[in-house]
């Protein structure tokens, strides 16, 4: 494959399907222009931890992390463009983007109590991955009550009782598998 330094030059690309695993290159990072992943690791004892979510824009890659074992998996179906090592300088507002919204997510999983820590989680989600409805914020990506357990180092049952709260209290609605954030913008700041 022959690549040229110019800012129009056309990156490979790859589509992928919902749970697939992108590849992990050393000397590769890929750019997401379609769709949402999510990185993660395990504990020794096989528990799922996941180090970040990402979508259209941002760049993700083994070179990215001193993690291991460390895994890229869509959550939706994904097309994703190839950006070699020598071409990285020309996306430096992507890399510092990572940078803070890795440390977003971290400080967002040190918070107590519990029912803080998801809401700014939900926050952070409907920030990210949220569209405006006339109801409030809807977060748009297919996450399971486990799954955001399992970033929160909770339980499930945890996350399910609080989103139950949320809702009796107002904050949130939900319908089906989606959340809608109710509550005025200044709550939904990190």
């Amino acid at each position: 494959m022959v690549y040229s330094t110019s800012q129009t030059l056309e990156l490979p690309q790859r589509l992928f399907s919902r749970r697939e695993l992108i590849p992990l290159e050393n000397d590769v990072l890929w750019r997401i222009e379609r769709g949402v992943v999510r990185t993660l690791t395990w504990s020794e004892d096989g528990t799922s931890i996941t180090l970040g979510y990402w979508s259209i824009g941002d760049l993700i890659g083994y070179p990215l992390s001193r993690v291991r074992p460390y895994q890229i998996e869509c959550l939706t179906s994904v097309e994703a463009s190839m950006v070699p090592s020598f071409l990285w300088h020309q996306d430096v507002q992507a890399l510092l983007s990572h940078i803070q919204q890795a440390e977003e997510l971290l400080s967002i999983v040190h918070r107590q109590p519990t029912s803080l820590r998801l809401w700014k989680f939900l926050a952070w989600l409907g920030e990210r991955f949220g569209r405006e409805l006339e109801q409030g914020k809807l977060i748009d990506l297919n996450i399971t009550h486990q799954e955001m357990a399992e970033v929160l180092n909770t339980t499930r049952v945890t996350v399910t009782r609080l989103l139950q709260q949320f809702e009796e209290e107002g904050k949130i609605l939900r319908h089906k598998r989606s959340i809608i954030l109710c509550l005025p913008h200044k709550f939904s700041k990190i």
